[in-house]
């Protein structure tokens, strides 16, 4: 159930207490009028810690723009953009528990905005673009990440992504050339090589992180996606533009059988 703004923001700060536990636990640690979601994250206050680092990287008016906010979790990204007065903000994610959070923040905190359930793989299903993609931790809770990044480039995104991934292993950065020979393998061991770790079983004690990036990795995913980096503003943070997807990019629409 959700509550209108109105009768949201009414409620005593032991009401939303109360709300707030029953729909836990929280991943983002929120301030519902006082009321904090997460207190105890062992990320601190998170995504509000990291949020400051890059915050001033995005236009401080959103007046007129709309927005994407894609694994949005309780919302916390989607309240901010709704703050600084996006005319339309979504947030998407598949799991109906964040949903039911970010849809008790909104509320709570008065900001409208529009909650839907739906997985990376099928925002083709929106069928508009937004001015503001929104894709933050969520490339390596993917089976298919780069196949999430090439729909977001054909289907979402009109203009800006803001993206954000874990990332593990080496920060270098080194030049690729355009092509190697066949016999060249000493190029795959240095730091600097863009590389995507597969975790078969669990990282951190959960099962949905699948892929982590080192750095070279998740700058060269978003160049092949089409997205030009433009600003890298924190450590795993990119604001970048869409532009014309290079050669040989694009999503893959696999035939599904009678059972799917």
């Amino acid at each position: 159930m959700t509550l209108c703004s109105e009768s949201a923001s009414r409620l005593s700060s032991e009401e939303i207490r109360r709300r707030a536990a029953a729909l836990g636990p929280w991943f983002h640690n929120l301030d519902l009028n006082g009321v904090w979601t997460a207190p105890e994250h062992f990320l601190g206050d998170y995504p509000a810690v990291k949020w400051r680092r890059f915050a001033q990287a995005i236009p401080a008016d959103l007046s007129g723009r709309s927005v994407l906010d894609i694994g949005c979790n309780g919302g916390f990204y989607s309240i901010e953009m709704k703050r600084r007065g996006a005319a339309r903000v979504l947030g998407i994610d598949s799991d109906e528990a964040y949903l039911a959070q970010a849809r008790f923040a909104a509320d709570v905190t008065g900001q409208a905005i529009e909650f839907r359930r739906l997985s990376v793989y099928d925002i083709a299903a929106l069928g508009e673009r937004f001015d503001i993609v929104l894709f933050m931790g969520v490339l390596y809770h993917l089976r298919h990440p780069m196949l999430a990044l090439d729909l977001i480039h054909e289907h979402a995104a009109r203009d800006l992504l803001i993206f954000q991934s874990m990332q593990r292993g080496a920060a270098e950065l080194e030049p690729v050339r355009e092509d190697y020979d066949f016999e060249e393998t000493k190029p795959f061991d240095r730091p600097g090589w863009p590389k995507l770790h597969f975790i078969e079983q669990r990282y951190a004690h959960d099962q949905t992180n699948w892929w982590v990036p080192n750095r070279a990795c998740a700058e060269a995913m978003l160049r092949s996606a089409g997205f030009e980096i433009s600003a890298h503003p924190e450590e795993e943070v990119y604001i970048c533009r869409r532009v014309a997807a290079p050669e040989g990019a694009g999503a893959v629409y696999p035939m599904r059988g009678p059972s799917a």
